[in-house]
């Protein structure tokens, strides 16, 4: 039984679970995002005592960074092109593992590091468990140039399937748009529930301009989920 229930707590808590799937010698995928960069730091602690020997392919410069700071021996997709193991969080995660991600910025990099992998856990707190995703806004990464005419057909698909249109281009922190660390925008899709993810997942796969989105279908084989109950793991059947 858990102590406590505020959120943070319950994101060190799967993140610790975690480190029980990684094994010495391991090529890992680190994801981004809070529940993550708990994820980092214990690995970090676990490296320095000296009980685990792996290099990592960060997802995000914020997490190279992170992983810099806690000790985690790092190499990239380029030195090594297949990993063993991604964890990551997520922004919502279903009962058959799809999951919407990209809240923090970094799908693109976080699909490919995932799909490189041989297999992706995801650690999360009870709040990121839904019946049906679509309740966080779904992002949408593009390439800057001709993007309001990207936008415009975005919002084409998404009505040819029966979905909301409404989306806003996300800001960064001063003026202007944020960028990815790719340096493309993001498109926030207000959805409401999706009922058909891999329909939603081929439409907008095929706009022009679309770098790519944050539903994840087919990458997560387990999820570990924290709540004040304790653990619950979700695995694909």
């Amino acid at each position: 039984m858990v102590t406590t229930s505020s959120p943070d707590a319950l994101k060190r808590l799967a993140a610790e679970r975690a480190l029980d799937f990684v094994d010495s010698g391991m090529r890992l995928g680190l994801g981004s995002g809070s529940t993550a960069a708990h994820f980092v730091a214990a690995l970090g602690a676990k490296v320095r005592a000296g009980g685990l020997d792996v290099v990592g392919v960060p997802t995000s410069e914020s997490t190279r960074r992170l992983a810099v700071e806690h000790g985690v021996p790092l190499t990239t997709l380029e030195e090594t092109p297949e990993l063993d193991l991604t964890v990551d969080g997520a922004d919502e995660v279903d009962g058959r593992l799809r999951l919407i991600k990209g809240g923090g910025g970094a799908l693109l990099r976080e699909k490919i590091v995932a799909a490189s992998s041989g297999r992706m856990i995801v650690i999360a707190d009870r709040s990121k468990r839904v019946a049906r995703l679509g309740r966080f806004p779904l992002p949408v990464e593009v390439v800057p140039f001709g993007h309001p005419s990207t936008a415009v057909r975005i919002a084409r698909a998404l009505a040819g399937i029966g979905l909301p249109t409404a989306m806003r281009l996300r800001q960064g922190s001063g003026d202007g748009p944020y960028r990815t660390d790719g340096g493309n925008l993001i498109y926030d899709c207000d959805l409401g529930e999706i009922p058909d993810p891999e329909t939603l997942d081929a439409a907008l796969s095929a706009v022009p301009g679309v770098v790519e989105h944050g539903l994840f279908i087919g990458l997560c084989a387990c999820a570990i989920i924290a709540g004040p109950d304790g653990i619950e793991l979700l695995e694909r059947g």
